[in-house]
């Protein structure tokens, strides 16, 4: 299979290397291109369309067809973005504890109002467009089935995230031409935000309609506590 993985926030193409590594062993194709605004060197000033706009020039660029195209978190309303732009390239979309985007409806329409204010405050206190995550909920919440250790080791790599890509309302205006290969991969232990009536799945996963549910044991954080597991995961989520 063919995979292109786009990451969450905070994060950028270089954290999926450890996943990278078992596909490839497995025999697979990857690409993992970074979102705009997190880059190096990116302006922080980016919505949903400045964030995909560089993973959908690097699909073009590399003329990629017949993909498995997998969202990790926010990375959800990213996929959703390059599957509109670009429907008849994708093979199937992979929701990996992600966000499934509501017309006109913001990522902070979708978190509890204690989350959507601890960002609006995080990015008042910055006032550079971005948002960062305090050491103590990246490690409970985020990377609870990691150590201590592993966990500071990713947190010291981690970018401030484009706060705008927060706030801005999704267009899903051209959904209805992407076709209907959709799966959505459930960690047990994901606990980034609250679970019951706030939790991704089944609330938000339901917007897909017919869709392959595949489960997996692991944090929010799994593809870097677990990479392993979660190639094995990818490839079963991505199979015809």
């Amino acid at each position: 299979m063919r995979f292109v993985l786009v990451h969450g926030a905070w994060h950028y193409g270089e954290l999926w290397d450890p996943v990278r590594s078992h596909l490839e062993k497995a025999g697979h194709e990857v690409h993992t291109p970074t979102a705009g605004g997190l880059g190096p060197h990116d302006d922080k000033q980016v919505g949903l369309h400045g964030a995909s706009a560089p993973i959908i020039d690097y699909i073009r660029k590399h003329d990629l067809r017949d993909y498995v195209l997998v969202g990790h978190s926010w990375g959800g309303y990213l996929i959703s973005r390059v599957a509109i732009e670009m429907p008849e390239r994708v093979r199937r979309l992979v929701f990996f504890a992600a966000f499934v985007p509501g017309h006109g409806r913001a990522l902070v329409d979708e978190i509890p109002p204690h989350l959507r204010a601890a960002l609006q405050a995080s990015a008042d206190e910055r006032r550079d467009g971005s948002v960062v995550l305090p050491f103590m909920v990246w490690r409970d919440a985020f990377f609870n089935d990691g150590t201590a250790e592993h966990a500071r080791e990713v947190y010291d790599v981690l970018r401030p995230q484009p706060f705008g890509a927060f706030t801005d309302k999704a267009d899903m205006t051209g959904w209805d031409k992407v076709p209907p290969a959709f799966s959505y991969l459930a960690p047990y232990e994901d606990n980034d935000i609250s679970q019951g009536e706030w939790g991704r799945h089944p609330r938000l996963s339901n917007r897909l309609g017919v869709f392959r549910l595949v489960g997996m044991a692991g944090s929010h954080e799994v593809l870097l506590t677990n990479p392993e597991l979660t190639a094995d995961k990818f490839i079963e989520a991505g199979r015809d």
